[in-house]
This record gives structure tokens, C-alpha cells and sequence, in this order.
């Protein structure tokens, strides 16, 4: 989850917890495993929420940064960073503005990030500035559905309560193409419905890129 840290959600943050824990029984956790697989080194994590991706964080990664700017996600994911199976420090910060040096990270990570701030263009620009030579950006991700019947009511709910309700996502984003817009190479894509059934949220896409 990442936004500008002056908007705050309120409401979203208190049951955000409780559709990540509902997402987990319904089996989330194996995407994002395999998002997580194979990393090593230095990570950066943006829109960290309230943990959600700690546990899956193989032995090979030395330390994540994990940036989240909203207060009471950020204080989640600080508690749960202590149990976390390798070493997580969670700081504030905003996607747009990621608090990392240039080419630091081996690899960035954004798990249902991308579909929530408000222009990929300068988060993507982002990623790319900490992005060290020969890392990797992975990403888990709503994106456009496939069917216009699905598009049509994406395009209906983005324009109207969805954002509002679940903190600025916008479900109908071309987001593999914003990817490659920057500059990007996707080496890996899979796209599928999570949970599979017939919703506007479902489509999803996990990959990976290089420079």
C-alpha cells in the first residue's frame, strides 16, 4: 500500500489487516512466495503494508527496506518485522520519493503497489534510480482485466467508490505497459484471476524486470 503520506486512510488501514489475513487463507501466500524466490542481497520493499510479505522472504536476502508511508500500517509491519525470518527495517517514506541511494538496491519489490499511487511514471523512475546493475524489479500487481464486460466495470468502479474504499487502488491499469514505458524488460510474466472467479479485482499479473 503506498500513497502520499499527507492522505491518510483511516478505515482502509483498520481492516486492511483483516483482507490480507482473508487473501492468505484463500492462498495469496504461493504468489507471493513465488514473487519472493531466489532473491538475494539488498531489498527494497515499496508499500510494505502491514507485513504481508515478511514471512516469505528467503534466507538469501541480507536486508529489506521496507517503505510504507501510512502511520498505523507502518506501525504493523514494525512489530511484525521482529519475528520477520530475515532482516526487515520498515521506514516512512513515499514510492515517488523512495528513501534509498542510487543503484543500492539488488532487487524492489512491489506487491499491490502500483495500482494504488496516484502516476506509476515517477514511481518507476524511482525504482530505476535504486536499482543497481544487474538487479531486478518483481511485482505483484491488479491490473486490467481481458474481457470488455470486466474493463467496462473496472472503468465504472476506478471512476467511482473503488479508490475511495480500498485506499487508491485503481484496478484497470496497464501496468506491464507502464513498466516497460520506463525503460524496463519484462523477463517474466504470469497473468492470472486471484481469487479465480469472475470479478473486476481479480486480474493480476507477477513478474519480473531488468534494466
Amino acid at each position: 500500500m503506498a500513497n502520499d503520506k499527507r492522505v491518510r486512510h483511516p478505515i482502509f488501514s483498520r481492516y486492511y489487516p483483516k483482507l490480507i489475513a482473508n487473501l492468505e487463507k484463500a492462498g495469496i501466500g504461493e504468489h507471493r512466495r513465488t514473487l519472493l524466490t531466489g532473491l538475494t542481497g539488498e531489498v527494497v520493499e515499496v508499500g510494505a503494508g502491514n507485513d504481508a510479505n515478511f514471512r516469505y522472504y528467503p534466507p538469501t536476502v541480507t536486508r529489506v527496506l521496507a517503505v510504507e508511508p501510512e502511520r498505523r500500517l507502518r506501525g504493523l509491519a514494525e512489530a511484525a518485522a521482529r519475528d520477520a525470518p530475515v532482516p526487515v527495517e520498515v521506514v516512512d517514506g513515499l514510492a515517488q520519493r523512495l528513501p534509498a541511494a542510487d543503484d543500492s538496491a539488488d532487487a524492489v519489490i512491489c506487491a499491490l503497489v502500483l495500482c494504488s499511487v496516484g502516476d506509476q511514471a515517477p514511481v518507476l523512475r524511482e525504482i530505476r534510480r535504486i536499482l543497481a546493475p544487474g538487479g531486478e524489479f518483481r511485482f505483484f500487481e491488479h491490473v486490467r482485466a481481458d474481457t470488455p464486460g470486466m474493463i467496462r466495470a473496472q472503468r465504472v468502479l476506478d471512476a467511482t467508490l473503488w479508490p475511495l474504499l480500498a485506499g487508491g487502488c485503481h484496478m484497470g491499469r496497464d501496468t506491464t505497459a507502464a513498466i516497460r514505458d520506463a525503460g524496463f524488460t519484462v523477463t517474466r510474466l504470469d497473468r492470472f484471476r486471484f481469487p479465480d472467479v469472475a470479478s473486476p479485482s481479480a486480474s493480476h499479473v507477477l513478474g519480473s524486470a531488468t534494466l
